[in-house]
């Protein structure tokens, strides 16, 4: 198993504990006060579609500002370097944009509780069927990451026995979302996100003064590891070699759009936030407000990377016994002082709990709902499924222990959920896009689409990737490459099907293909709103210019 170095504990004393426990107090006061909101099971699983944008943008972008995100980008950073900046501007913000103008409108007008239950409304029972298990079933392997990176921080960091970490943290997740629900959650995260940037802003301030300022730090890195180590597209040419080991077309179509539509429009761990919203256009706004911080959450992630290469410039190779996932554990010991200590460690554990509660909240609503409900015990009363609701909660909690030692084999953690997505969510989405778009796409296109997509993503990484039938520089290129592979057989199987199977009647399409739908009263009513910050087109390109201005210093 893949453990933080032993010379990582942190010389925590009273202060930072007692930080550590206000912190906690508060989540499970917040759980207990968002109980009075419960009544009923969409109350449970989506608040009642009452929260407001600026609640449900913030927690959007928190729930994905989970450990493995910490962790995982600032190793990306100390292993890739400033290339990380992609799986930002390219591999998340035109997609959350392209979510909330486009996707969210169909989402939130069919009342679905989740998107697997749009696929059924699309597509026909067994794309549903199928699609709830496999999102099932990757919402508890991502948890259990959350969960296994927790676990090695704290055993390392305070010394506490992995199983307590694993337990203390997953009783907190657990008791807060089982009595508030996804209410619960989402305040808990609009929290966790501003903790979060209160344990990142000093260890990025006090990383770059150690190593003299950016200048003097990327004149070490290229000393170290060569010009490209220090842009965004150095080497990216086809057939170039770069620390990232993809070029410009697979950073493009397998990051940029395979993997980022993917993930962002298609993942109910992030949709679950936006359906919350209490209307369509506070729906549409959730991923754009979201998008702003995320343009800048990057620097926060990727310098502490940067310096953990600089101050040990061995990290992550066989010469030191720390691996990449170590950086930002490193500089909490190096660089903070007691108190900004507790703060830092709080928000780890912050970013724990908002990744995890991200996914243990959408998984209790499919399995619920989708799997449960429609095909198990069906026409039970609404207290029924409430009550159900919260008893798989728990069992999702004690399933996620199992899996988080799947992602001990990852030195990158990062890299492991990234081979998660090609795997689960890529599939998803092109059946998603397809069926959108193609009014003639066949009911039974989706199951199919699914099925190829999945397994052409998987026999790409398992045998041609690691079994060397191509040779594909690192795990992050292969990701890249099943992301595109999966998609292209999904998408070319989906035709294939449709051309001998009938399509859904036309009848039963409204709403569900682009341009079938017909303008809400809500939509009506923000129409005539004028303030700026109502339009989501404004606020879509707003993003997407600001994040293509952010390259401009990381192009050459």
């Amino acid at each position: 198993m893949q453990t933080l170095a032993e010379g990582l504990r942190l010389p925590t004393n009273g202060l930072d504990y007692a930080i550590l426990a206000i912190y906690f107090v508060v989540v499970l006061g917040i759980g207990f006060m968002a109980r009075a909101s419960v009544r009923t099971s969409l109350d449970f699983f989506l608040s009642g579609r009452s929260l407001p944008a600026w609640v449900t943008g913030l927690a959007f972008v928190a729930a994905n500002l989970g450990a493995t995100e910490i962790l995982g980008m600032a190793a990306t950073g100390a292993q890739y370097g400033v290339a990380v900046v992609h799986w930002y501007w390219i591999g998340a913000i035109p997609a959350m944009v392209f979510l909330g103008l486009v996707m969210m409108p169909f989402y939130y007008r069919s009342k679905v509780r989740s998107v697997p239950e749009f696929l059924l409304q699309r597509f026909d029972k067994s794309a549903h069927l199928l699609s709830s298990i496999l999102f099932a079933f990757a919402a508890i392997l991502i948890a259990g990451v959350n969960l296994y990176a927790l676990s090695i921080v704290v055993e390392a960091l305070l010394g506490w026995p992995q199983w307590v970490a694993i337990v203390v943290a997953g009783l907190f997740v657990l008791v807060y979302i089982t009595i508030g629900g996804i209410s619960s959650a989402i305040y808990n995260e609009v929290l966790q996100f501003f903790v979060i940037l209160a344990a990142l802003i000093p260890i990025t301030v006090l990383g770059l003064k150690r190593v003299g300022g950016w200048g003097a730090m990327s004149e070490s890195l290229t000393k170290q590891h060569g010009g490209d180590f220090m842009t965004a597209w150095g080497g990216t040419g086809i057939g170039d070699a770069n620390p990232l080991g993809a070029n410009w077309l697979t950073i493009i179509l397998g990051l940029g759009f395979v993997l980022s539509f993917g993930y962002w429009t298609t993942n109910f761990a992030e949709v679950q936030r936006a359906l919350s919203a209490k209307n369509l256009s506070a729906a549409k706004r959730t991923p754009l407000i979201a998008a702003f911080p995320k343009i800048f959450i990057v620097f926060a992630v990727m310098i502490p990377g940067l310096v953990a290469a600089v101050i040990v410039p061995q990290i992550g190779t066989p010469d030191s016994d720390l691996t990449y996932n170590d950086a930002i554990p490193l500089l909490m010991q190096e660089l903070l002082p007691n108190g900004v200590l507790g703060i830092a460690v709080t928000g780890l554990l912050a970013a724990f709990m908002a990744g995890m509660a991200a996914n243990v909240s959408s998984f209790n609503t499919v399995f619920t709902t989708d799997i449960w409900q429609r095909y198990v015990v069906k026409d039970k009363p609404d207290t029924y499924y409430l009550r159900f609701g919260r008893l798989i909660t728990a069992i999702g909690v004690l399933a996620s222990i199992g899996t988080a030692f799947i992602a001990a084999s990852f030195s990158n953690i990062m890299s492991y959920l990234q081979t998660l997505f090609s795997f689960f969510n890529v599939p998803m989405f092109v059946v998603f896009i397809i069926g959108m778009f193609w009014k003639r796409a066949s009911m039974k296109s989706g199951v199919w689409g699914l099925v190829a997509g999945t397994a052409a993503a998987m026999v790409n990484y398992f045998w041609i990737y690691k079994g060397g039938v191509i040779d594909i520089p690192s795990d992050q290129g292969a990701n890249f490459v099943s992301a595109i592979v999966g998609f292209v057989a999904g998408a070319v199987v989906m035709v294939v099907v449709t051309l001998f199977t009938a399509p859904k009647p036309e009848a039963e399409l409204a709403g569900l293909v682009y341009g079938t739908e017909s303008p809400s009263p809500d939509e009506a009513l923000e129409e005539a709103d004028r303030a700026w910050y109502r339009k989501p087109a404004l606020l879509g390109w707003g993003a997407i210019v600001l994040a293509a201005l952010c390259y401009v210093p990381y192009s050459f």
